[in-house]
């Protein structure tokens, strides 16, 4: 009987599992009764967003945009399924009274069922308005109206409506599990440095859990928000075995190079998607972790004290997937640089996945969710690129609007799947029209990064895919003969908008150095070219047409 008892129990979590929809990542219920449910995700590249509505009826069902909550000025579609077929129309309310039919069908339906007393509607639209009926789903919370009726004749709903609000295109989960603890780690009196830029390491041990949990949420813990301008938390191989505290990249630093929490600027708390957690305890071991945290101080103001660092929650309930966090980008390496006056300057970093089964016996292909961008004070934008067998198949994340002073992880709205062999491409675009002299590539606030830090699973031991120009190939190319002659030609150049875009073609041009590093920093070393990355195509209006049911009425 036990073991009856654990095979239904074991298909039953299989089932639930089975009917995870990477498109439709995110959920919530819309009314305290739990009668109204929607899950949604979104493509921002292709400016599309997909519901599925499922709404304990069997009579007709309404969803839509508010501007304040209320019937009046409402974008909505009502659905359903009647004697004689399914119905399903783009509408808009000017009145307390049946909403009207847009003249431009901008929903478009792609499902609709009604079994056990249940409707499930399935249907997309642009995240722009497309008419002047249309409200545009924006980056802030927006009033989400429903309504439902117990028959298919659309009337007067009664009390069967409702609101919410919610930010669709910047959700953050509020999963409340009964059993969620948390630890902290933090800086612990740290004074901070009177330097403009300062990277502080504390190595130290996690909780011991004998069995596997699974951590789902992140918030930064900050004392001094001012100066704290990241942090990272990396997992340490076994061969670290003692607690340790320094400056970070100065003398000896252990080698922990495998990222599992990344708190940018600005940011606030990430929580995971409900079917991944980072993995710590029992067979992932009791392992040691290093916190970074990078200080950025430009009035070198001295005598602040800092506990600073990172809150973490974990359940023993455990999700479907170990969750990880991928560091792709231009390795922050000595070797690159950018020229002052230029408006608007790219630099790449090329991951390419067709190396990973070098430094990894049992490779997957990543399903990558969210990502954490970064660039220093000249970023203006970072756009990653997804190539498979040569040719661009996608974006997996775009920021046109990046700002240093808010950097916070980026939800792609639904799953993406990365295919070992693909390779990703990092674009960051800077300007340094206010500047001088070169900015390097480099670890203070006034140098530069181009990074970003994917976060996927299953998770594997691995740590980063990077690339950095071939600095031989690209002294050649310019004529010198040295570095020490190339690092005079660099200083002493003309820099002009001719001798900028002379500079940023070479860059792209010449060989790249590929790096694939695993949790060990064990490396694979190969060499790859810059693939063109596409302009981002314009989100066209998805159009539906109104489909209507014969025996659906036409009273008010």
């Amino acid at each position: 009987m036990v073991t009856l008892s654990l095979v239904l129990i074991l298909l039953s979590v299989q089932w639930s599992w089975a009917q995870e929809d990477p498109l439709l990542p995110f959920s919530e219920y819309l009314d305290p009764n739990h009668k109204v449910h929607l899950k949604w995700g979104f493509d921002k590249v292709k400016g599309t967003i997909l519901f599925k509505l499922t709404v304990s009826t069997s009579g007709w069902v309404g969803f839509g945009f508010s501007p304040n909550g209320g019937m009046i000025g409402a974008d909505m579609v009502i659905g359903g399924v009647g004697p004689q077929g399914s119905y399903f129309t783009d509408r808009h309310a000017v009145a307390f009274s049946k909403p009207l039919v847009d003249e431009q069908q901008n929903y478009k339906l792609l499902s609709l069922t009604e079994s056990n007393g249940k409707t499930v509607m399935k249907f997309q639209r642009s995240i722009s308005s497309c008419d002047k009926n249309d409200l545009p789903i924006t980056d802030l919370p927006m009033k989400l109206i429903y309504a439902y009726g117990l028959t298919d004749e659309i009337k007067y709903h009664s009390n069967r409506r409702g609101t919410k609000e919610l930010n669709l295109l910047k959700y953050m989960p509020q999963v409340k599990s009964p059993n969620s603890k948390h630890f902290d780690v933090t800086m612990d009196n740290f004074h901070v440095p009177a330097k403009q830029t300062y990277y502080h390491c504390k190595i130290m041990r996690a909780p011991t859990f004998d069995r596997k949990k699974h951590i789902y949420r992140m918030e930064p813990l900050l004392t001094n928000a001012h100066v704290v301008h990241h942090m990272l938390l990396y997992r340490c191989p076994p061969s670290v075995t003692k607690p340790f505290e320094e400056e970070c990249y100065v003398g000896v630093d252990p080698k922990c190079s495998e990222a599992v929490a990344v708190w940018g600027m600005g940011g606030g708390a990430f929580e995971f998607p409900e079917v991944a957690g980072l993995p710590i305890g029992g067979r992932v071991g009791n392992l040691f972790y290093k916190l970074e945290v990078h200080y950025n101080n430009p009035q070198k103001t001295a005598g602040q004290v800092d506990n600073s660092g990172m809150r973490l929650f974990y359940t023993s309930e455990l999700r479907q997937h170990d969750a990880g966090v991928l560091t792709t980008g231009l390795a922050v390496l000595p070797g690159y640089a950018i020229p002052p006056k230029a408006k608007s300057f790219l630099t790449y970093g090329l991951c390419d996945t067709a190396y990973i089964p070098e430094v990894l016996k049992k490779p997957t292909d990543l399903q990558v969710f969210s990502a954490g961008l970064h660039t220093h004070l000249a970023g203006r934008k970072v756009k990653v690129g997804h190539f498979r067998e040569g040719k661009q198949i996608d974006f997996l994340v775009v920021d046109e609007n990046y700002s240093f002073e808010y950097q916070h992880a980026i939800n792609f709205g639904k799953t993406k799947t990365v295919k070992l062999g693909d390779k990703l491409l990092v674009e960051c675009t800077y300007n340094t029209e206010n500047r001088n002299k070169l900015t390097w590539g480099g670890l203070s606030t006034t140098d530069e990064m181009c990074l970003a830090f994917l976060l996927y699973y299953p998770v594997m031991n691995l740590s980063s895919c990077t690339s950095l120009p071939n600095l031989t190939t690209l002294m050649t190319k310019m004529g010198a003969k040295d570095p020490a002659a190339w690092l005079n030609m660099m200083s002493s150049k003309n820099w002009n908008d001719m001798s900028i875009n002379q500079y940023q073609q070479t860059l792209k041009r010449i060989d790249q150095l590929v790096m694939v590093k695993d949790s060990n920093n064990n490396v694979s070393n190969h060499t790859g070219l810059i693939p063109d990355l596409k302009a981002i195509p314009s989100a066209p209006c998805v159009s539906g047409r109104a489909t209507r049911s014969l025996a659906l009425p036409s009273g008010p």
